[in-house]
């Protein structure tokens, strides 16, 4: 069967399309179909060998994927040939068909798509932990999510919303804003209009001169101090990725002076170590995606042979929403 693998770790340009034997299901696993297989920024670090995980090569990116199950092994319940299904995999999920945990495997309704199916573990996964685990946002405070456009920041828009917040999305065009207007945002800032200390200005002003209770940052770089300092008393700094590429060095003082908190959201790592909260966090997104209060938007769907360009395309910073590769 064929599959898309980083073979050496230098970046998405390496990546080749290869042979590899068909996987059979072991105890407690299910072989899945891949019908669609989402892409997130981690994928071009993990390729370049850049990430906090770096499987042994050669390995296929691809952490999240929707198909149908092609069989299961033994002890497996509640799994049957030709079940629609999503996955969340870490890694390995640009490939025909893949062997998957039951326990990471969760039904998937008609009335989700493939497309949509494949890229909801991680982005709305993460924000479910980062803003109702980690930072404990209450109806009523207002939520600041910078990289907002991205597949990441974009379900952090939907979660917080939908958890009665106040939403403030940063993002770097008005195309890019007007997407998240459309998924719930209240108010928006165009980062690339302002930077350094008028970045905290435009937070404070889209607060009604409040600050802002939770930043869910994506981004990193530049705008991560600006955002701390927007912050108001006790507020919450949630570190959720780079994605301009640098780790920014916050000056601890600013959290003393606003009793306020830094705190990382490893949502991979609480996948591990609580599968059942995976799960039952993937049925609530679920079920609030058939029923339309979740709307994820996919910003382009491209087939197995596009990988380069998929990943390209979030090297990039180009996306709004998610970018899909198609097995069909």
């Amino acid at each position: 069967m064929k599959a898309v693998l980083c073979v050496t770790l230098d970046g998405p340009d390496a990546l080749v399309i290869g042979d590899v034997p068909e996987p059979m299901a072991g105890n407690g696993e299910v072989v899945i179909r891949v019908e669609a297989c989402a892409l997130n920024f981690f994928d071009t670090l993990i390729t370049a060998g850049k990430y906090q995980v770096k499987p042994p090569l050669p390995f296929s990116p691809g952490g999240e994927i929707a198909g149908l199950v092609d069989h299961v092994g033994q002890g497996v319940a509640g799994f049957s040939p030709g079940m629609r299904v999503m996955a969340y995999l870490g890694h390995g999920g640009l490939r025909e068909k893949i062997a998957v945990a039951a326990e990471r495997v969760v039904a998937l309704p008609d009335a989700v798509g493939f497309e949509i199916g494949s890229g909801i573990a991680i982005t709305y996964g993460t924000a479910i932990h980062g803003l109702r685990e980690r930072a404990g946002v209450k109806r009523g405070e207002t939520v600041a999510v910078l990289g907002a456009a991205g597949g990441a920041g974009l379900a952090a828009v939907e979660i917080a919303k939908l958890m009665g917040a106040q939403v403030i999305a940063a993002a770097s065009s008005e195309e890019k804003l007007a997407i998240c207007r459309a998924h719930g945002a209240d108010q928006t800032v165009n980062t690339s209009q302002v930077g350094g200390p008028s970045f905290k200005a435009a937070l404070k002003a889209a607060s009604g001169g409040r600050g802002v209770d939770v930043v869910y940052d994506c981004v990193g770089g530049d705008l991560a101090e600006p955002a701390v300092r927007a912050l108001t008393w006790q507020g919450r700094y949630l570190v959720i990725g780079f994605a301009s590429g640098d780790i920014p060095r916050i000056p601890l003082n600013l959290l003393l002076l606003k009793g306020a908190s830094a705190i990382g959201v490893f949502w991979g790592e609480a996948v591990r170590r609580d599968l059942a909260a995976f799960r039952a966090d993937m049925s609530f997104v679920l079920e609030a995606i058939a029923a339309g209060g979740l709307r994820p938007h996919v910003h382009k769907v491209l087939e197995m042979g596009e990988a380069r360009e998929a990943l390209a395309i979030l090297t990039r910073r180009e996306a709004a929403g998610k970018v899909v590769l198609s097995f069909r």
